[in-house]
This record gives C-alpha cells, sequence and structure tokens, in this order.
C-alpha cells in the first residue's frame, strides 16, 4: 500500500520543518511538500496531489478559513486544520468543521513541542485520507428557544455516537428532531476544547436543546447532552429519573469519550428503552456497545456507508449483527422518531 502524501500548509517556518520531521517519521506517511501561505499551497495541491492537507488558520494573504472555503469548492479533498485558535474552543474551529474540515486539532503553545502530538496527528492523518469529501450544504436556524420543550425525564431515551466526519452528520440528525424528542446522549470523538464550542453550536440550530454534560446532569425530554472532551460519559438510573455522570478513565479505542462506555452504560441502565445510531468514523469504537444494548433490547441504527465520511464505526457495528437498520443520514432522524 503507498504512505499517505500530506502537505503541510502553515507559515511557520519552525512549525513546517518540525511537523515534516516528525510526520515523516510516522510509519505509512509520506510529507510531500510545503507551503507558507494557501497562494502556494493551491499550486503545490495542482501540482503534488496530496491525500490529505494540514492547514494552520492565522495565515498572511488569505487566512486558513477562506482558503478552507474555495478549496472544498473547486478542489476538495481532506484537511486537518491545526491552529492555535483551537486552544480555547472558539468559533473559528467550529467553522472549519462547517466549512468542511474532516478534524481539526490544537497547536502546542510552543512550535518546539510540536512532536508531542505528532502521533494523534498521525492517527487523524490516516483516518482523513479514508474519508469522502462531499460538498458541505448550509444549515439553516430552526425553531426558536421559547418553543423548546420543558417536559419531564423520558422513559426512552437516544444514544448516538460519531467520530470522523461526525460533527456534521450529527447536525443533520439532532436539527430534525422536535423540541419534544426524547433526552438525547451524544459522544463524538472530540478534544476537550471544542466540545462546549459544539454543543453551542448546536443548540443555536436545533429545536432541541443542546449543552456539554456536566456530572449529574438529568436527561430530559427536548434536550442533549454531548460528552466533554477527555471526559467518559455514562447513564444511570435512579428510579424513574435518568442522569449522567462524567468520569475520568483510561482511553478506550484510543478514546475519551468513548462511545463503547456510554453504549454499555445505555444497555445497562435503559435496555429496550434506549435506541442507538451509530455515525461515521474510524475504528470500532461503538460496536461492543452497540452488541449489548442490542442483547439488552434496545433497537439500533447505522449511517450506510454512501453517506458515511469514513465507513468503519457503523461498519464493525454491522458485523456484530447489532444494527437493525442502515440508512442514508438524511434518514435516520425520521427513522428513529417513528420507531420511538
Amino acid at each position: 500500500m503507498n504512505p499517505i502524501s500530506v502537505l503541510i500548509v502553515d507559515d511557520s517556518a519552525i512549525v513546517r520543518k518540525l511537523l515534516s520531521r516528525e510526520l515523516s517519521a510516522k510509519p505509512g506517511i509520506h510529507v510531500i511538500g510545503t507551503a507558507p501561505d494557501p497562494y502556494v499551497a493551491r499550486g503545490k495541491i495542482l501540482r503534488l496531489k496530496p491525500d490529505v492537507v494540514t492547514l494552520d488558520i492565522e495565515m498572511d494573504r488569505m487566512d486558513g478559513i477562506s482558503f478552507l472555503k474555495k478549496l472544498m469548492q473547486f478542489h476538495p479533498l481532506p484537511v486537518i486544520v491545526i491552529s492555535s485558535l483551537a486552544d480555547k474552543g472558539s468559533r473559528t474551529a467550529m467553522d472549519a468543521f462547517a466549512a468542511g474540515a474532516v478534524d481539526v486539532i490544537s497547536k502546542p503553545g510552543s512550535a518546539y513541542s510540536v512532536g508531542e502530538m505528532s502521533t494523534d496527528l498521525a492517527r487523524k492523518i490516516k483516518a482523513a485520507a479514508r474519508a469522502k469529501i462531499k460538498p458541505i450544504s448550509p444549515v439553516k436556524q430552526v425553531g426558536s428557544r421559547w418553543n423548546r420543550s420543558l417536559s419531564a425525564t423520558s422513559s426512552k431515551l437516544i444514544a448516538i455516537g460519531a467520530s470522523t466526519g461526525g460533527t456534521e452528520a450529527i447536525l443533520k440528525v439532532l436539527t430534525r428532531f422536535p423540541a419534544t424528542a426524547p433526552g438525547v446522549l451524544v459522544v463524538q470523538h472530540m478534544p476537550a476544547q471544542f466540545t462546549a464550542s459544539y454543543a453551542r453550536r448546536l443548540d443555536k440550530l436545533c429545536k432541541i436543546r443542546v449543552k456539554e454534560a456536566r456530572d449529574g446532569d438529568t436527561v430530559f425530554n427536548g434536550q442533549a447532552l454531548i460528552a466533554p472532551g477527555n471526559f467518559h460519559m455514562l447513564l444511570r438510573r435512579s428510579g424513574s429519573r435518568y442522569y449522567v455522570r462524567i468520569k475520568d478513565g483510561p482511553m478506550v479505542h484510543h478514546q475519551r469519550p468513548a462511545v463503547d462506555v456510554l453504549f454499555l452504560s445505555v444497555a445497562r441502565y435503559a435496555g429496550a428503552n434506549a435506541l442507538g445510531v451509530i455515525l461515521t468514523g474510524m475504528g470500532s469504537d461503538g460496536a461492543a456497545g452497540m452488541s449489548a444494548m442490542k442483547a439488552a433490547g434496545s433497537f439500533n441504527i447505522a449511517q450506510n456507508e454512501n453517506s458515511s465520511v469514513v465507513y468503519g464505526m457503523p461498519k464493525e457495528a454491522i458485523k456484530t449483527g447489532a444494527v437493525d437498520l442502515s440508512l442514508d443520514i438524511d434518514a435516520i432522524a425520521g427513522s428513529v422518531l417513528d420507531h420511538i
């Protein structure tokens, strides 16, 4: 198998040098070039045809988001944004996902500590290389905060897991839920700096409320809880009340939060009251948990291959026999609501 070819776009010569050195040392990755700004990058992309591009945001002559939007319009390919702006989970990081970035990673505070995040970056590059890049459709804001449900705890709940490409897939599902939808629990593989900002973005676009989960939060109708980055989210039950626990702990499938951790707890405490959804993502996180949910009586849906950015997690879940339906992303929300 040919190594994954990578073009590094960053205005810092030191970062370009260090990223090139660190990534070139990783098996299966070949750095074919670097560029100090989008104008140079444009020519090298056309000439070198990289499999994946890493992209800085703060650059001279054109910012990374503007370049990303143009790239997705005229020459779409997998892009991983590496930016110091991501340290604070800024809106810029969410804009990068919306513009078509496959993943976003925080740039270390010091250029000389780039090597510390190179292993994680290499893993993300390998996932990005398998991504199917499609045009990003704008999502209109719907609903009104004043029309949202404030109903009591639901006896039904929806558990969703996703990874690469999941930020936009989750958005497509949640924006189709009415304000009275059952409580939703979401695990999206995402760094700690991003989850609060991601939840706020979803909250503005959805009829249901969306928030980053806190330890002890009750699972309500009309509300989705997003697992906070770097923490696992587990379901618990006290009488008729479902609530979540937010815990530290070892990574599962190299992830924290992990989908399996959530799904296994949902199988134990919700059983047939739960509906599971596994969306686009690399690897097998969620397969074992969804199998446990099925054994406990849940109904499970997987995103199909055609609409997945990376058809890894849904495929592995289907292999276990735990998936009842495999659907296009645009059909999932309706199917969830029909079943419930």
